[in-house]
C-alpha cells in the first residue's frame, strides 16, 4: 500500500536528524515546474531546490541521457581511470564559461573548499606568500556551504554555534562596500571569495558597479577574484552567469546545483591554466567527482539551458513576476527585490516572520520557503510559463493582502 503524506512525514521525523524544518508537504511525483503529493494534490514549485532544478523536473532530454549512461553499466570509475563522458563535460563547461580548465567535484560545499585550496596554493606557489599566512576576504551575510571551514567564516551565529574551533585565514568585510574591500586587501590576501548576489541572506543585490570595483581592486593587488555562482549561475538571473551583468570575469568560478539539472550532485571549479596548474596529482580529489553518470546528466542539462534559451526566459519572465509582485497592495510587504527568476519579498517585522506566509502559500498550492526570517524567496524552475506565474501572482495576492 502506498505511503500517505502523513506516513512519510512521520518516518522522517522519527528516524531523521532534526537539522531541517521542512514545510509539511511530501513530493512524490513531478513534471516541469509542478509537483504532486501522494494524495494527488498539485503545487507550483517556486523554490526549484534552491536553483538546482533550473531545467525543471524530469526534463526528457536529461532523463534520456542518464538512462543511456545507466544502460552502459558505467556509473563510476573514480579518477583512477579515464571515462568517456568526463572529458566531453569538461570541454563543454569550459567553452560555455570561457575558462581553460575545470576541476569536477560533487556538491557546492566541496567546490567551495576546492576553490579555497586552489587560492591558497596559488598564493604560496605563484605569489610567494609564506606558507600558512595567506588570507581570504569573505563577506557579511555570506553563505557558501556547511563544512566546518565554511561556517567558520560565516557571521550567522546559528551556523557557528557549537562547531568550533574554526579554520583561521579568513577576514570578514561588509558586503556591498567596495571601499571596505580596497582597505582590507593586503600583501597576504590570496583571494576575495564572494557571491555576486547573496541568496541565503535574502536575495541581497549589491550596488551597481560594486563587482566591477571589487574586480579592479583584485587585479591591482594580485588577489584572485573567486565568484560563488552555485545559486546565481546557469541562467537564474537572466544571464548564464550573474557576473555578466557587471561585465567582469573572475579568476575562479564555482558552479554546482543546476549544472546537472537536479539529477545528481555535480559541481565544478573553473580557472585558467595559470591558476589551475598549481594543483599536481595527489593534491586534491574525490572518488565520485567527475563520475560518468553525473557528467552525462550535466552534458544534457547544459544543452537544455542553451538550446531552450532559459537565460533569456528567466530575464523576461523574471521582470513579469517582479512587476506583478510589486503591484500587490500589501500592508505586509516591505520590499520586493530580485533579478531574473530570483525574487525576494521582504515582510515587515510588524507583520511577523515570513514562515507563516510560506505556510499560507503552501495551502494555496504554491511551494516557496522563507530565508533569514523575513524574506519569502521565489525561484521557480526556468521552464515555468507565464500562465504558471499568473497562478502564483493570484495566490500571492490572496495571501499578502489577507
Amino acid at each position: 500500500m502506498p505511503l500517505s503524506s502523513r506516513d512519510c512525514i512521520d518516518l522522517e521525523s522519527t528516524y531523521g536528524a532534526s537539522n531541517y524544518h521542512p514545510l509539511p508537504v511530501v513530493i512524490s511525483r513531478a513534471e516541469g515546474a509542478w509537483v504532486f503529493d501522494p494524495e494527488g494534490r498539485k503545487y507550483l514549485d517556486c523554490l526549484a531546490a534552491y536553483s538546482a532544478l533550473n531545467q525543471g523536473y524530469g526534463h526528457p532530454k536529461i532523463l534520456a541521457a542518464v538512462r543511456e549512461q545507466l544502460g552502459t553499466g558505467v556509473t563510476l570509475t573514480s579518477r583512477a581511470f579515464y571515462n568517456d563522458k568526463l572529458g566531453l563535460f569538461l570541454k563543454r563547461i569550459c567553452r560555455i564559461a570561457g575558462f581553460e580548465k575545470a576541476l569536477p567535484m560533487n556538491t557546492g560545499a566541496e567546490a567551495v573548499e576546492t576553490a579555497i585550496k586552489l587560492a591558497r596554493k596559488h598564493a604560496v606557489k605563484v605569489r610567494g606568500i609564506p606558507e600558512g599566512q595567506a588570507e581570504i576576504l569573505v563577506f557579511s551575510g555570506n553563505f557558501h556551504g556547511r563544512t566546518t571551514t565554511i561556517v567558520g567564516f560565516s557571521d550567522e551565529p546559528q551556523y557557528r554555534e557549537g562547531f568550533g574551533p574554526f579554520t583561521p585565514g579568513f577576514r570578514l568585510v561588509p558586503y556591498g562596500d567596495a571601499e571596505a574591500v580596497r582597505q582590507a586587501l593586503g600583501p597576504r590576501t590570496a583571494a576575495v571569495l564572494i557571491e555576486p548576489i547573496q541568496g541565503e541572506a535574502g536575495i541581497i543585490i549589491p550596488p551597481r558597479g560594486y563587482l566591477r570595483e571589487v574586480a579592479a581592486a583584485c587585479r591591482q593587488s594580485g588577489a584572485l577574484l573567486v565568484l560563488d555562482e552555485i545559486q546565481s549561475g546557469l541562467g537564474r538571473t537572466g544571464k548564464m552567469f550573474a557576473y555578466e551583468h557587471e561585465g567582469i570575469r573572475p579568476d575562479v568560478l564555482i558552479l554546482a546545483k543546476a549544472i546537472s539539472g537536479g539529477i545528481l550532485p555535480v559541481s565544478v571549479v573553473l580557472a585558467d591554466e595559470a591558476v589551475m596548474s598549481v594543483f599536481r596529482p595527489g593534491d586534491h580529489g574525490s572518488t565520485y567527482g567527475g563520475n560518468p553518470l553525473g557528467a552525462a546528466a550535466a552534458l544534457a542539462a547544459l544543452d537544455v539551458l542553451v538550446e531552450e534559451r532559459l537565460c533569456e526566459r528567466a530575464a523576461e519572465l523574471g521582470d513579469y513576476l517582479r512587476q506583478g509582485l510589486s503591484a500587490i497592495p500589501s500592508p505586509h510587504v516591505k520590499e520586493v527585490r530580485g533579478v531574473g527568476l530570483w525574487i525576494g519579498v521582504e515582510i515587515h517585522g510588524s507583520s511577523g516572520r515570513a514562515r507563516p506566509f510560506s505556510e499560507r502559500l503552501l495551502a494555496e498550492g504554491v511551494l516557496c520557503k522563507e530565508t533569514h526570517d523575513q524574506v519569502i524567496r521565489f525561484a521557480p524552475p526556468l521552464v515555468v510559463t507565464k500562465e504558471d506565474l499568473d497562478f502564483l501572482l493570484q495566490k500571492a495576492r490572496r495571501v499578502l493582502t489577507a
